[in-house]
């Protein structure tokens, strides 16, 4: 595993009323989401990252509307259902 480190300025921790348990979820969630939509690392690792089991990780994307589905269209979508 790899550690980073990221410093939040007080008045941020301030303003959002987040403790550091929070704001560190929330920074490896937001980490995990990131590396989900911009460089395709797998629902996996990605819950790893932001400490959840993957059903909440795929309902954390969910709810930042975020699909696990990836289909260019309706009809790749079709193909798929059709094949399986």
């Amino acid at each position: 595993m790899c550690q980073i480190a990221i410093d939040i300025p007080e008045e941020v921790m301030y303003d959002t009323k987040m403790n550091k348990t929070q704001a560190s979820a929330f920074a490896r969630a937001a980490v995990a989401l990131g590396y989900y939509t911009q460089s395709g690392v797998s629902i996996g690792y990605c819950a790893q990252i932001a400490g959840m089991s993957e059903e909440d990780f795929i309902k954390y994307l969910g709810a930042n509307g975020v699909s696990i589905f990836k289909y260019e269209s309706i009809d790749d979508l079709q193909t798929e259902v059709q094949d399986a």
